[in-house]
C-alpha cells in the first residue's frame, strides 16, 4: 500500500541554494567575529603600552615625593656624620663625580639584617645617555647607604623612566622660585633646607604630559645661635 508522503533519502537533502545560503552566513558570522576578536587585541596592546608608559612615571613620582618628604636637615660645621648639604643645580656629587640636579641626605633607607647601615641615606637625581639608545635621556637615581665608610662608598644606581627631554628642580625660599640652591654656603646665602621643592620632568614628544611634582618641605631651620631665656632673673 502506497502514501501520499515521499519519504525518500534523496528528496530530503539540502538544496544547492540552501547549501550556499548556508555558507555565506557562516563567513558573515566568521568576519564578525574576526573583527571584534582583532578590534579585543588591539585595545588590550594599546591598554597594555599605556599602563606599561605609566608604571615608571607612577614609581619616579612617588619616590621623588618620599626622598624630598624625609630630608635630613643639615648641620652646621665641617663634622657632619649621617648628615650633608641640600644642593640643586649642576652640581657635581661626591659620590660618582658625574654632574646631577639634586643631591639630599634622606631618611628613606630600608633596614635590613645584610645591610647594617641606618636609614639615612644620599640621594641624587640626574639625567644620563640612554643606555637602549632611544629619544631623550633617562632619569637616573643613585643612592649611597653606608655614610660612615673610611673608603669611597658604593653607589647604587637605580633607573626611574626613560624619554626625558629636560629636568628642572626648583627651590622656594618663602618669598621666590630659585633654580640653585646650596646649604654649603659656598655659592649662595641658603644654609637651610627651602620651604618647598618644586621638579618639572618634560618628556620627549606629545605622547605624554609634563610631569610635575610639588612637596612642601617641613624641617628646623639649622643654627648655631644659643636660645636666651624670656626672663632676666632665675627662680626663687
Amino acid at each position: 500500500m502506497k502514501t501520499g508522503f515521499n519519504t525518500s533519502p534523496a528528496n530530503s537533502a539540502f538544496t544547492l541554494i540552501e547549501v550556499i545560503l548556508a555558507i555565506g552566513v557562516a563567513a558573515i558570522v566568521l568576519v564578525a567575529a574576526n573583527m571584534v576578536f582583532f578590534s579585543a587585541l588591539r585595545l588590550r596592546d594599546a591598554t597594555q603600552d599605556a599602563v606599561d608608559n605609566q608604571t615608571p612615571v607612577d614609581q619616579t613620582t612617588s619616590t621623588m615625593e618620599r626622598d624630598l618628604e624625609c630630608m635630613v636637615t643639615p648641620t652646621n660645621g665641617t663634622s657632619k656624620v649621617l648628615s650633608g648639604d641640600f644642593r640643586v643645580g649642576n652640581i657635581i656629587s661626591t659620590g660618582n663625580g658625574e654632574p646631577v640636579a639634586i643631591e639630599m641626605y634622606t631618611a628613606t633607607g630600608e633596614l635590613g639584617d645584610k645591610e647594617p647601615w641606618g636609614d639615612i641615606q644620599k640621594v641624587t637625581y640626574e639625567l644620563r645617555d640612554p643606555v637602549s639608545g632611544g629619544p631623550g635621556k633617562d632619569l637616573v637615581r643613585s643612592v649611597t647607604r653606608n655614610l660612615l665608610t673610611p673608603t669611597i662608598p658604593d653607589v647604587e644606581d637605580q633607573w626611574m623612566m626613560s624619554g626625558v627631554q629636560n629636568l628642572t628642580i626648583s627651590c622656594y625660599d618663602g618669598a621666590q622660585w630659585w633654580n640653585t640652591w646650596d646649604t654649603t654656603g659656598l655659592t649662595s646665602a641658603n644654609t637651610n633646607l627651602p620651604t618647598a621643592v618644586r621638579v618639572d620632568i618634560q618628556p620627549v614628544g606629545s605622547q605624554m604630559s609634563p610631569i610635575e611634582i610639588l612637596v612642601p618641605i617641613d624641617s628646623q631651620s639649622s643654627t648655631n645661635a644659643t636660645l636666651a631665656t624670656s626672663g632676666e632673673g632665675g627662680a626663687e
